[in-house]
This record gives structure tokens, C-alpha cells and sequence, in this order.
């Protein structure tokens, strides 16, 4: 199933496992979504992306943003924390894509008003269907902004 897509969106992946990192970019590739997947191994370097800080000048603004929850340097909770306390970050779509299912992780996230949890499955078939599946979900069924009216 090939999508249409106006421009290739925008994905910026918070991971610190490099086999997750691998996987996630396989999946979007066989799923044939248009995506320009950026990656970052910590909450502090996906600040620094999102602000354009030091070496992320040109870094675009992520459609979509895929965070773990447990990575060094600055937790994803943490980093959800402080997005949602940037008035120009704030905006920002976050999935949580995590290896977590504890209840409270759950509930401290949507407090935190990421627009979705979703647990990693241990396995590649049932990783890459995850993926495939948010694609098609996100890219194709909701509504994003116009990057103009950003």
C-alpha cells in the first residue's frame, strides 16, 4: 500500500536502543510511508532538535514525534514535561512508543496529554505491524497543521 502524501512527513524518533532505532525505520521503509525519520538517543538532544539548538540549525519541525520512556541523559518523561511547558513546542504530536505497560507510565503520560501510548511488542512481524498501522493512521486519517500556519 503506497500513501499519498503531499511532502514526506516529518518524524522525529527519541530512542536510545540503535535495534529499535533499526527496526522503526524498516518498518516505516516496508510499509512504504513517506517519511523523513530523524533520530536522537535522549530527551536533551530532542530539546535541542526541537529549538534548533547546537548542530540542529536546520533541523524541520516533526509532524509527529515518537518517544521512548526510558533513556538516559533525560527520561521521555521528563522531556514530555518540558514540551508540554514550551508554549511553542507545545503543539507537537507525541506518541509514546515504549516497551512500558505499567499502569502508572500509562496514566502519567496522558496527564502529561501525549495524543497516544503504544507498547512495543517484543517481536519484528508484530513491531513492523504497530508501525505500519500508526502510519496509516496518522498520515492518512488526521487532520495535521499546515506547516505555514505554524
Amino acid at each position: 500500500m503506497e500513501l499519498e502524501l503531499a511532502r514526506p512527513a516529518e518524524v522525529l524518533l527519541v530512542e536510545d536502543n540503535e535495534t529499535d532505532v533499526i527496526l522503526t525505520r524498516k518498518s516505516f521503509e516496508r510499509a512504504r510511508l513517506a517519511v523523513n525519520l530523524h533520530h536522537v538517543s535522549n530527551g536533551e538532544q530532542c530539546m535541542a532538535f526541537l529549538q534548533r539548538g547546537s548542530g540542529y540549525e536546520s533541523a524541520p519541525t516533526p509532524d509527529l514525534i515518537l518517544l521512548d520512556l526510558n533513556m538516559p541523559v533525560m527520561d521521555g518523561r521528563e522531556t514530555l514535561a518540558r514540551l508540554v511547558e514550551d508554549e511553542r513546542l507545545q503543539h507537537l504530536p507525541v506518541v509514546v512508543l515504549t516497551t512500558s505497560d505499567d499502569e502508572r507510565d500509562i496514566f502519567d503520560m496522558y496527564q502529561l496529554r501525549c495524543s497516544a501510548y503504544l507498547t512495543k511488542p517484543v517481536d519484528f512481524p508484530k513491531f513492523q505491524e504497530l508501525v505500519t498501522q500508526l502510519g496509516i493512521w496518522w498520515f492518512t486519517l488526521v487532520v495535521l497543521p499546515n506547516a505555514a500556519a505554524r
